[in-house]
């Protein structure tokens, strides 16, 4: 590796050598933050899309125990009329 570039402003290049490192650890926690939120959206987005699909399943079973229930008076009217 080659040592870094000297600053035209002069002094110490331990002033600007903890500056850069600091600088440097800021912007990969923000990278490592980014990728973080990106993974949690992603996960959030497959939880909503179960979460679609499970409500979808559940209204279709309340429908189906409707359709029966329905489907049980009607027929429990029927044997009523036919004298049974």
């Amino acid at each position: 590796m080659s040592a870094p570039a000297r600053r035209a402003t002069g002094g110490s290049r331990f002033l600007y050598d903890s500056f850069d490192l600091a600088q440097a650890r800021i912007e990969a926690q923000e990278r490592v933050d980014e990728e973080r939120r990106a993974g949690l959206e992603y996960r959030l987005g497959r939880i909503e899309a179960a979460l679609e699909r499970l409500e979808k399943r559940l209204w279709l079973a309340v429908y189906g125990v409707a359709a029966a229930v329905l489907a049980h008076a009607a027929l429990a009217l029927m044997a009523v009329q036919n004298g049974g």
